[in-house]
């Protein structure tokens, strides 16, 4: 798969997919993504997982998108990004997902956290999506599930403003389950994922449906949203913003 993301069969049936680029803020590279697909296609087909658990490391959950290499991918792609297949995978995941957020949770680290069953952050967590700065559109099912989430007038707030929010408003909000000491947040997920994975497995699936509805809708909606990506990331506007962005992140680092 990739050696940025460990994947590790826990006790009771859950399966715990850790992203593991702590050196870089486990910014996503397109071998993640692929390896991440791939995982949650896997344990669907696996009877001996009855959840998964989505985790950082190094005290963060994901930077989002590594931008270097999602242009140099983007640039030359004939196709579906890899993030692309990545975010369809997510949505039409059967198996029951837990996160467990630390540290910075951008963009898709972020959105990925709405198609999760239960949420955790530590004090940490702070959440972001930047689209729009970076000259983009919000991706995943976020411009469809936020405002059912969280009302118009919020998730406008958040979308387009591209406010930050720290894990006590995204408890408010209604948008993280509980917010979980830093030491314990990651044995919390993996408890909870065990308890699902414990119970009767047609049952959880059938009330995992009765709660998400009819799903037509909803890819109907990330797909307009990736077509609308696909244009904005070839637009002047994205590649200044990318262009000043790696270019701050090299002073930076110098």
């Amino acid at each position: 798969m990739t050696e940025h993301v460990a994947l590790t069969r826990e006790d009771g049936g859950v399966l715990l997919v850790r992203l593991a680029r702590p050196e870089k803020k486990n910014a996503l590279t397109g071998a993640m993504y692929e390896a991440m697909t791939v995982a949650l296609a896997e344990a669907d087909a696996d009877e001996g997982i009855g959840a998964v658990v989505l985790a950082g490391s190094g005290g963060v959950f994901t930077a989002g998108n590594d931008l270097g290499d999602f242009l140099a991918v983007a640039q030359g792609a004939v196709g579906d990004l890899p993030a692309s297949r990545f975010i369809r995978q997510l949505a039409r995941t059967e198996t029951p997902l837990v996160a467990a957020v630390e540290g910075l949770a951008i963009g898709v680290g972020t959105t990925l956290t709405f198609h999760c069953d239960l949420v955790y952050a530590a004090p940490d967590a702070l959440f972001r999506m930047p689209f729009v700065d970076l000259g983009l559109v919000p991706e995943a099912g976020s411009s469809h599930l936020l405002p059912r989430r969280i009302g118009l007038a919020k998730a406008t707030e958040l979308l387009m403003l591209g406010e930050a929010y720290d894990a006590a408003e995204a408890l408010r909000l209604g948008l993280v389950n509980a917010v979980v000491p830093t030491d314990r947040i990651l044995p919390h997920a993996l408890m909870q994922a065990a308890r699902i994975a414990a119970k009767p497995r047609a049952a959880v699936a059938a009330t995992r449906r009765l709660i998400r509805g009819d799903g037509a809708e909803l890819a109907r909606a990330m797909e307009n949203e990736l077509r609308a990506f696909r244009e904005a990331l070839v637009s002047p506007e994205a590649r200044q913003a990318f262009e000043a962005f790696l270019a701050k992140a090299g002073t930076a680092r110098r």
